[in-house]
């Protein structure tokens, strides 16, 4: 059991405290803490100095940065001179004096000696082993009123601290709940630099990556050929007739095939696969550690199922280009040589799959 805090509320000496109970409030106060991100987090210099300067000011061989979880005390913080034993703080709420912070959270909680306040009654038995008497905590209160920890000092003599001590205390309470905001402030703006992220590299319209996650994907997939001589193909998809159709049923029925045409494409591929809206309506489908002959299957069974499914007013048909990574040509000849596949394709009736020429490429060059 740790020396340092392990104290009991008055009752039987031998009864140990009952797990806190959950209400509204708790709920509440957890909630509160949940938004700080603190728990188990890694040890910061700024929580840390400020215990150490909390000790220092009180004159006290311990001070604690803590936070009260649903059943366990957890330290963020610790200083303690050498002077006083080096025990785990971190302990279970029904051994802790997180209770009476959080029930009866006041200014500063002083405690000049342990053994004599009638609230330690039973706890002698616990104390005598640190022989810790005193105790005073600054309870850290959130903007909504809810207790999540507290700055606390000990000392293994009888003793209390200045007005002037007691004041710098909450003044070090203040700049730790300083900390935290930002904190939080700082998880908020990750969060919101996430979901822009995400929304600039995902086509509004399909959901699916757009050509920027395109670009950068496949640059990452020819990086890794590079390095580990590993196959890659990629297929330049376009809708056949798109154009037409748009004509016929307008631009809102033609927004709604192109999400299920995007649907139907994604359930035809492998985890691995990359699908993107080039723009309009071509796609581009990066196929990592794939080789031509297996490119080509890959593309025959999209090809097939999107001829296959149903789709608003008629069926679509789509036609595919097929290229394969040449290490000495390189990513620009692989795409232009997709494009060129997929030119002949639409030139050659449509709904078919063809390899570009690669050749042809290079000699235009």
């Amino acid at each position: 059991m740790n020396e340092i805090l392990a104290l009991r509320r008055p009752g039987a000496a031998n009864a140990p405290f009952s797990a806190p109970v959950l209400d509204d409030d708790e709920s509440i106060r957890l909630q509160a803490l949940d938004a700080y991100e603190i728990l188990d987090s890694e040890r910061e210099k700024s929580y840390d100095d400020i215990a150490r300067l909390a000790a220092f000011i009180c004159g006290t061989p311990v001070a604690l940065i803590s936070f009260f979880d649903r059943d366990r005390q957890w330290v963020k913080a610790r200083f303690s001179s050498s002077t006083f034993a080096q025990t785990t703080p971190n302990l279970p709420r029904s051994q802790a004096f997180c209770d009476l912070t959080i029930a009866q959270p006041e200014p500063v909680i002083i405690v000049a000696d342990i053994l004599q306040d009638p609230r330690f009654a039973g706890a002698a038995n616990i104390i005598a082993p640190a022989k810790l008497r005193f105790y005073a905590a600054v309870p850290l209160v959130a903007p909504t009123g809810a207790v999540l920890g507290s700055l606390s000092v000990l000392d293994r003599r009888s003793r209390t601290i200045s007005p002037e001590q007691t004041s710098a205390l909450q003044t070090l309470a203040r700049q730790i709940m300083e900390l935290l905001d930002m904190r939080r402030t700082v998880i908020g703006l990750s969060a919101a630099n996430a979901r822009l992220g995400q929304q600039s590299i995902t086509d509004a319209l399909t959901g699916i990556p757009n050509r920027r996650a395109y670009d950068q994907k496949l640059n990452e997939e020819v990086s890794r050929a590079r390095r580990t001589g590993s196959p890659l193909s990629l297929l330049m998809v376009d809708i056949d007739m798109f154009k037409q159709y748009n004509d016929t049923f307008g631009h809102m029925a033609g927004d709604t095939a192109l999400q299920s045409v995007a649907r139907v494409l994604l359930t035809s591929l492998r985890p691995y696969d990359f699908l993107a809206r080039y723009g309009g309506e071509e796609f581009a489908i990066i196929l990592p550690a794939t080789d031509l002959s297996d490119a080509i299957l890959v593309a025959e069974r999209v090809r097939a199922l999107v001829s296959n499914s149903e789709f608003p007013h008629r069926k679509f048909t789509i036609s595919i280009g097929v290229a394969r990574l040449d290490l000495e040509a390189g990513l620009k000849a692989m795409v232009q040589t997709a494009d060129n596949g997929l030119y002949r394709a639409k030139a050659s009736g449509r709904n078919k799959v063809v390899v570009g020429n690669l050749e042809k490429i290079l000699a235009a060059e």
